[in-house]
């Protein structure tokens, strides 16, 4: 089956998402087809871009950013959001969303939203876009993985206090984390067996319950019924023991308990280069992992690594998905 181009959402205008998009292309050249969503008055002066009418167009070699204009209300000055632009950052996702349902897009990539912004200016609903994504694809659960070479890390509970991890943390939705981890290695990352490490969630995964029971009563028992399914797991582990190079040799991901328990590590081996990706959707999305970065905004700074390596890692996994 041959494969579509890649969809770039345009983010948030103010940000670096216009730079990086150009930044992209210019570095990968025809190594992949992509184009990119968006007002074209968004882009810096001087950009070097040409309007497509359809996706179809994006797979020529062009030696510029291919363009599928969407007008947008409200001029873009970096570092400043303007509320006026919300509405077209929404629609932008959700006519990406529509190409690759539709076959027009092999993957969707998003470069980084201001949920602020959405909100104040269309009353986005959601808390950042893995959960819109969720709502456009009519899919209940999803889970985040983080993805470098060296390392991929899937938490199981993401953006909520600390305080309230014990409380949201259930064997359902663990388990539910893990089938998903499980099947997207398969299908998506071509990994015939995965091997799979869990975090405990308590410093040295409870200590035998001197530290806390999670582990004994929650974690282990969802690991062994989740082991009789026939995944390969090893755990609950200490987390602090998890991340050296010789214990990521030992597994393809590691599934954590929190946001900072899984993020701490990807981010100190590979801060640049990692890949925020979503599995459990029926189609594939990739970001780079960064946000809209205000501060250097328009000042030829961003740095485009995450977001290449979030376009190759969805060209690759399309590729997977039409040799299937």
């Amino acid at each position: 089956m041959a494969r579509a181009p890649i969809a770039l959402t345009c983010g948030e205008p103010a940000g670096v998402g216009p730079e990086l998009a150009l930044l992209a292309q210019a570095r990968l050249g025809s190594e992949l087809p992509f184009f990119w969503i968006g007002d074209p008055r968004h882009l810096p002066e001087g950009a070097l871009w040409h309007e497509i009418a359809s996706p179809a167009e994006a797979m020529e070699p062009a030696g510029s950013l291919a363009v599928l204009r969407h007008d947008f209300a409200g001029a873009a000055v970096p570092g400043r959001p303007d509320p006026k632009n919300a509405l077209g950052v929404i629609e932008a996702i959700a006519r990406a969303v529509r190409l690759v349902q539709g076959g027009g897009a092999s993957a969707v990539c998003t470069l980084p939203i201001h949920k602020k912004a959405l909100k104040d200016g269309a009353g986005f609903a959601f808390p950042g876009h893995t959960e819109y994504l969720a709502h456009l694809a009519g899919t209940d659960r999803v889970v985040m993985m983080l993805a470098a070479p060296e390392l991929r890390v899937v938490p199981v509970t993401i953006h909520i206090p600390v305080a309230e991890v014990p409380r949201a943390l259930t064997a359902e939705l663990l388990e539910d984390t893990i089938r998903i981890t499980d099947a997207a290695l398969k299908r998506d990352f071509g990994i015939a067996a995965p091997r799979l490490a869990v975090a405990g969630l308590n410093p040295h995964a409870g200590e035998g319950g001197a530290m806390g029971r999670e582990e004994i009563e929650l974690i282990s028992p969802a690991l062994e019924r989740l082991r009789a399914e026939g995944i390969g797991l090893a755990g609950p582990s200490s987390a602090d023991t998890m991340f050296h190079p010789a214990a990521r040799a030992r597994y393809d991901a590691a599934i954590c308990m929190y946001h900072d328990q899984a993020l701490i590590p990807i981010k100190t081996v590979d801060f640049a280069g990692g890949v925020n990706v979503t599995l459990g959707l029926p189609f594939i999305r990739t970001s780079p992992d960064h946000g809209t970065a205000f501060d250097i905004a328009g000042t030829g700074t961003a740095d485009p690594t995450s977001t290449i390596a979030a376009l190759r890692l969805a060209w690759k996994m399309a590729g997977r998905r039409a040799a299937a």
